[in-house]
């Protein structure tokens, strides 16, 4: 006969047995730091351990162990591979990346499924292309028999031949478009090794940025809608739905916070990746080249079934991806519902991030957004906005007279309203009245028809407009 145990030595032994049963669930995520339109999906939310907030604790989860990893990328082919190879069940890239992530779970025999849009542009903006700074084109029309490096199956790819075919060009004997990845890129053009680079975020102004390259072509000029979104392992999705809410849930509380304090978080993004404060605060900060937006739009629908379209055209696939099944807004759906939000509502919202300031000089609120002109003062915590070029550049050459230096100017493109880093902007100067434009010819012909003076950035910094 077995020895009976004393009570307190039973219970011992069966929260030891509960323990050792409680299940273990891995949550991976694969993210793109360096594309920094993906932070609300991934680099945020693990900086600030919003998942851990909202991951389920109750129910069948209710003795759950998470077993959270992430892992980091700088495209979306390695991750799609780790996705493929059971190593990732979340990640985060564009429509081009995206579409091929489900082409090869589908040639796996498995399943991924597009569950949300992180940020992305309706008119095509974030993709672009760029020039060494020193070359003498200023517009794509100039590239013919050119060569122009791009990522392969990249969104910028996509991007690319849209805009060759736009200029009635054959893109296999016009133009000699070859591969090469943006790390690559930017050596080449600061060697004046390459003619052209087109690239997605945040290339096409990170480099215009750090003083080597110069845009000449955005993307919104092809009219593709372009975007960056997260996708999930339909098989996980399935068995753990309530997971993928948690991690929306998560996405949805770091857009929030990045649009309350876009400073903060631009600066807490350059912490980690590197990549300039002013750079992320362009596509996060008020009216930003991009907008943050988890809803799927039609314009986003029809952005990913264009990339499988193109991509079985490249023959990098030959899957023909039911977008319909592939794309999945349930889950959004669920995120937007138990943060009291209205999807409905967001998917007729097509508006940028408010700017919600006032006129530094005078307080008073700024009306006209084409005429927003925005100075980061370095020291200063806060970008400080004017309503107007003119009032923007008098103030800008006080600050340097008083010893202040300038991290950096925004503008606003007068025809797009697409927002621009001042410093590789063309202006138009008639009397008071200054008009900011990324193209010289757009410049040029709106100064003939105001019959005004187009100038640089530098000239009309110190002055020199007459």
């Amino acid at each position: 006969m077995l020895p009976r145990l004393p009570l307190t030595a039973l219970a011992l032994l069966l929260s030891l047995s509960s323990a050792q049963a409680a299940e273990t669930i891995r949550v991976a995520i694969g993210t793109q730091d360096t594309t920094i339109n993906c932070a609300t999906g991934g680099l945020l939310i693990r900086e600030l351990g919003l998942l851990e907030k909202y991951l389920p604790r109750d129910g069948k989860y209710k003795d759950v162990k998470y077993d959270i990893q992430w892992k980091n990328f700088t495209s979306g082919a390695p991750l799609t591979n780790e996705m493929v190879a059971g190593k990732l069940d979340i990640g985060s890239m564009a429509d081009f990346p995206g579409s091929f992530n489900g082409a090869a779970h589908a040639k796996a025999g498995k399943k991924s499924i597009f569950i949300s849009v992180l940020s992305g542009s309706t008119q095509g903006s974030g993709n672009g292309i760029v020039v060494p700074k020193a070359s003498g084109v200023q517009s794509l029309a100039e590239l013919k028999g050119k060569t122009i490096s791009v990522p392969f199956a990249s969104t910028a790819h996509g991007m690319l031949l849209r805009a060759v075919k736009a200029q009635g060009w054959d893109p296999e004997r016009d133009v000699n478009i070859t591969t090469q990845a943006p790390e690559v890129a930017g050596s080449a053009l600061q060697g004046n090794k390459i003619e052209a680079h087109a690239d997605f975020v945040p290339f096409a102004e990170l480099f215009p940025h750090r003083g080597f390259a110069r845009k000449i072509f955005d993307g919104s000029q092809a009219k593709a809608p372009t975007l960056h979104g997260s996708l999930v392992d339909a098989a996980y999705a399935q068995k753990h739905p309530e997971i993928v809410v948690a991690y929306l849930r998560a996405a949805v509380e770091a857009d929030r916070r990045i649009a309350a304090e876009p400073e903060k978080y631009s600066e807490l993004i350059a912490k980690v990746t590197g990549i300039e404060a002013e750079v992320n605060y362009l596509f996060h900060g008020p009216l930003g080249l991009q907008t943050r937006d988890f809803s799927w739009k039609p314009e986003y629908r029809q952005a990913v079934k264009t990339s499988i379209e193109t991509l079985r055209l490249l023959k990098r696939t030959e899957s023909d991806i039911d977008v319909d099944s592939f794309i999945d807004d349930s889950y959004i759906r669920a995120a937007y519902k138990q943060a009291g939000l209205d999807y409905d509502k967001q998917l007729k919202n097509y508006a940028k991030l408010p700017l919600g300031s006032k006129d530094a000089l005078t307080g008073k609120p700024i009306l006209d957004a084409k005429r927003l002109t925005q100075i980061w003062v370095q020291g200063e915590p806060l970008v400080r906005h004017y309503a107007s070029a003119a009032s923007a550049f008098a103030e800008l050459r006080k600050l340097e007279a008083a010893g202040k230096k300038i991290r950096t100017v925004y503008a606003h493109d007068q025809d797009s309203g697409l927002k621009l880093l001042a410093g590789h902007a063309w202006f138009v100067v008639k009397g008071k009245e200054i008009s900011a434009f990324l193209l010289k010819a757009e410049a040029e012909a709106h100064a003939r028809k105001t019959k005004g003076k187009v100038v640089d950035f530098d000239a009309l910094k110190a002055g020199k407009t007459v």
